[in-house]
């Protein structure tokens, strides 16, 4: 049997659970669940679940080593239903103080977009994306 086709927690490791809840709370206005705890914290997203959890205790879970640097070799992404959105929520964001790491700007796969960073150098791309339709609840339906 081959599994289903399902994300259902994005799990990130964070250095400072305190302040990376407040980034996602405060900055990003998101509201954590009441499963949260002093050790994980928990976002409800459209459909999967979006935790924090310390990244040493997180990678000791996975039997691996908490040392690294640079590009995680994944972003986040936070789709939008037009470029005006996309500038709103950037110039947003950076009102509250969240790092821009790349403006807003017409990009080469016909979208337009920018990234802005977590406390822990997370990438999240804000995307207007005209390819991918989101339903009522902002969803993305497959294309």
């Amino acid at each position: 049997m081959n599994p289903e086709q399902r994300l259902t927690i994005v799990g990130l490791g964070v250095q400072d659970l305190k302040e990376s809840t407040r980034f996602y709370e405060e900055d990003f206005g998101w509201s954590k669940l009441d499963s949260s705890n002093d050790t994980i914290t928990f976002f409800q997203l459209n459909g999967i679940l979006l935790s924090l959890y310390s990244k040493e205790k997180l990678a000791e879970d996975a039997t691996v080593s908490a040392e690294g640097s640079g590009f995680n070799s994944f972003t986040l992404a936070y789709n939008t239903r037009s470029k005006g959105e996309v500038d709103h929520l950037i110039q947003e964001l950076e009102s509250r103080g969240v790092r821009i790491v790349k403006r807003p700007e017409e990009v080469f796969w016909g979208g337009y977009s920018g990234y802005v960073a977590d406390p822990d150098g997370h990438l999240w791309e804000i995307a207007f994306n005209p390819y991918l339709p989101l339903d009522s609840a902002g969803n993305a339906l497959g294309t």
